[in-house]
């Protein structure tokens, strides 16, 4: 996908991310989307400042990355949904596009994509990204409120409720 398209997805995730954890439409809510809509949409934007340096699709778009920023929330206990934009991004590169990303990176080049994905200049990109997005919504929907502590010791309602404290 394209820079846009990223953006994109990573606003439309924030915003629907407010109404997963907190669906009955209230203050709550809104005070939920603002605080995980910029840690999403920077996460959501991250991998891409590899075109800047290394190897595009390579060198921030491994598990590692996602393994490191994951581990950075954990213990800093900050931007703990910048992880969540940055795996969208790979779900996106990898389903959504054609190329792929190298999961694997440094440990192993080869990239993994697949078949029905749009090159990033395509008609379709903005239409398969919104479709992606509400896919991921749904599986994280079902995470929260089916499989809870699926994502190891990522609890979302905590996290949110400590970010609701500090706005009162």
């Amino acid at each position: 996908m394209n820079k846009k398209d990223h953006i994109l997805n990573g606003l439309l995730l924030g915003a629907g991310l407010g109404f997963v954890l907190h669906p009955e439409g209230s203050m709550q809510t809104l005070v939920t989307t603002a605080a995980v809509l910029v840690p999403v949409v920077l996460g959501a934007m991250f991998p891409d400042i590899d075109t800047e340096f290394g190897k595009h699709r390579k060198t921030l778009h491994n598990l590692f990355v996602v393994g490191i920023l994951y581990g950075y929330t954990l213990y800093f206990d900050n931007l703990m949904f910048v992880w969540i934009g940055v795996v969208t991004h790979f779900v996106l590169d990898v389903l959504g596009s054609k190329r792929g990303i190298a999961l694997f990176y440094p440990l192993w080049d080869k990239e993994f994509g697949t078949p029905v994905g749009v090159t990033t200049s395509s008609q379709y990109a903005t239409a398969i990204t919104v479709i992606i997005t509400i896919v991921e919504l749904v599986v994280i929907y079902a995470l929260i409120h089916f499989l809870p502590g699926v994502v190891p010791n990522v609890d979302f309602a905590s996290k949110v409720q400590g970010l609701q404290a500090l706005t009162g």
